[in-house]
């Protein structure tokens, strides 16, 4: 016995110091296996991320404006009525890119050419045909969505209407 030291000191803790290094030792193996989870390395197998369910709509934003750039190329009298509402289809399909968290997919969507648009009243017509399905498409998708959505959704729904009659 040292000095100062009695029995009751020796009192075990039931750890020895083999088992503490052990224990450190797996601690940060196993802090350093953590990362190498977020590199996708374990992940192999994983599917990749369903659709969004605004994606249709994104898509069809996208499609709305390239018709309307569309017809205001055929019918330059039209691009003054025309431009703007292909603004706010390309505002609304950013949005909506924004909200998905996702980029639009590659590829362009496919628009009439100018050799093939019709005359201005049938390109209005036309339009305003397109703007009613994204119309309804629109308040769908708003009835559908939870409630962080649906004030997107409705605005968007309430802009296609006016331009429903922006059109007449």
């Amino acid at each position: 016995m040292g000095i100062g030291r009695t029995p009751s000191d020796r009192v075990r803790t039931g750890h020895s110091r083999r088992w503490l290094l052990r224990a450190g030792g797996l601690v940060a193996l196993g802090g350093a296996t953590v990362p190498l989870t977020g590199c996708d390395l374990f992940d192999r197998d994983k599917e990749p991320p369903a659709p969004d369910a605004l994606e249709p709509l994104a898509a069809e934003a996208l499609a709305l404006e390239a018709r309307y750039r569309a017809a205001a190329t055929a019918a330059p009298a039209l691009a003054g009525q025309l431009t703007p509402i292909a603004d706010a289809h390309r505002a609304h399909a950013e949005e909506l890119r924004r909200v998905i968290g996702r980029p639009a997919p590659s590829g362009a969507p496919a628009s009439a050419g100018a050799a093939s648009a019709p005359a201005p009243d049938a390109a209005l017509t036309e339009l305003r045909r397109a703007e009613q399905e994204g119309r309804t498409n629109a308040a769908r998708a708003c009835a559908a969505a939870p409630a962080e959505r649906a004030a997107l959704l409705g605005s968007i729904a309430a802009a296609r209407a006016t331009h429903v009659e922006a059109l007449k």
